[in-house]
């Protein structure tokens, strides 16, 4: 992981992804359990500035998963890691929804497109 002083200006530039994840009922501890064992390896990967799992304490089968790399590619490093690909078929199998959405900063999201 990259050092770097939190500020705005820091956490507005990169690619940003969010997860949201709804477990089958009964699976909430074992996704759970899943995004807590990725989170160690990940926050080592060079171009991973945050990646943190939140859990609903209204509703335990409701997960959120903040990433947030220096660019696409360090998503695409990350989707070809080993910690992930160890995991990824077990976690989506544990899943009713599973929805993962890229975010740019407005400055790069227009000059993207």
């Amino acid at each position: 992981m990259q050092a770097f002083v939190t500020s705005m200006g820091n956490l507005n530039a990169g690619f940003m992804v969010a997860i949201t994840i709804e477990a089958k009922p009964g699976k909430g501890d074992e996704v759970a359990r899943i995004l807590e064992s990725l989170t160690a390896p990940t926050m080592r990967e060079e171009k991973v500035k945050f990646f943190v799992p939140y859990r609903s304490t209204d509703n335990p089968l409701s997960f959120f998963v903040y990433e947030l790399y220096t660019d696409k590619n360090g998503w695409d490093e990350h989707n070809k890691s080993k910690h992930f690909l160890a995991v990824v078929d077990e976690l989506v199998s544990l899943c009713a929804k599973r929805q993962r959405i890229p975010f740019a900063p407005f400055n790069s999201a227009h000059e993207a497109g």
